[in-house]
């Protein structure tokens, strides 16, 4: 019998990185020093993201450096701006952190039930490694596929076409409708969905029950619009509704053997 992989997305999933607050402030401060424009940078290396989304450029998508490139070139700055060394440097407590206290206990008890752990970000290596690392994730997953390294963004099922060749994939657990619920759902795989607000009626329901309530179907189709806030894209339950919801990787791990039976 094959490896039994289990997949994670991982930034608001798993590990909060340090772009919003820390690597796109310094940048923004570098180019407005260098520029002096009266234009809201921020929305601009933001709007020029969204808009590779709504192409389904999503490879692209993550690529910070031709962004920011792009950006400052617009603005007439020369200066290189070095996005790899920044999120070294702002790779450290409190700037990054798992979102949950006891995160890799509670990894390591899922890999104790048999699966191989693999995490799958559309983020690039160089700007997730430093931050896997300083978090000790790199010690939990067996495998960790970038983007770039694999030459596809989720949802494409390509990006993990290196683990479906060496075994199988159980599940993958992410906290977005548009690349982890779709991916999983285009795989065939069990989609297990992050929700940490979930109201007190979808807490209720049996577990294996929470994803046919009505809130939390009203809950992902607001998400899925506001993740594709710029294209019409329609909400198909049996495309972005996932198998499972659960509010931490705390209770997935408790409940992995029932959800997964």
């Amino acid at each position: 019998m094959g490896t039994k992989w289990i997949t994670f997305d991982l930034d608001e999933t798993i590990m909060q990185n340090p772009f919003g607050k820390w690597v796109f402030p310094e940048i923004v401060n570098m180019l407005k020093k260098e520029t002096d424009t009266e234009e809201d940078i921020l929305d601009l290396i933001v709007s020029e993201h969204l808009q590779r989304m709504s192409e389904e450029r999503f490879l692209e998508a993550y690529d910070w450096d031709d962004i920011i490139t792009g950006v400052a070139g617009n603005l007439g700055a020369g200066s290189v701006i070095d996005i790899e060394r920044m999120v070294i440097k702002h790779s450290e407590s409190p700037k990054i952190y798992l979102l949950e206290d006891n995160m890799l206990d509670y990894l390591k008890r899922i890999k104790e039930k048999g699966f191989h752990l693999a995490a799958a970000t559309n983020g690039y290596s160089k700007y997730q490694l430093p931050v896997l690392q300083k978090l000790g994730l790199d010690r939990v997953f067996d495998e960790v596929i970038t983007s770039d390294s694999a030459g596809f963004a989720k949802p494409n099922p390509a990006v993990l076409k290196k683990l479906s060749d060496d075994g199988e994939i159980t599940a993958h657990v992410g906290d977005r409708i548009d690349h982890d619920v779709l991916l999983a759902n285009k795989l065939g795989v069990f989609s297990v969905f992050i929700h940490r607000a979930l109201p007190a009626e979808v807490l209720a329901y049996p577990i294996d029950e929470r994803a046919t309530h009505p809130s939390f179907i009203k809950i992902c189709e607001e998400k899925w619009h506001k993740e594709n806030r710029l294209r019409e894209m329609p909400f198909l339950e049996n495309e972005c509704i996932p198998k499972v919801v659960v509010q931490s990787v705390e209770e997935l791990a408790e409940k992995i053997g029932f959800i997964l039976k």
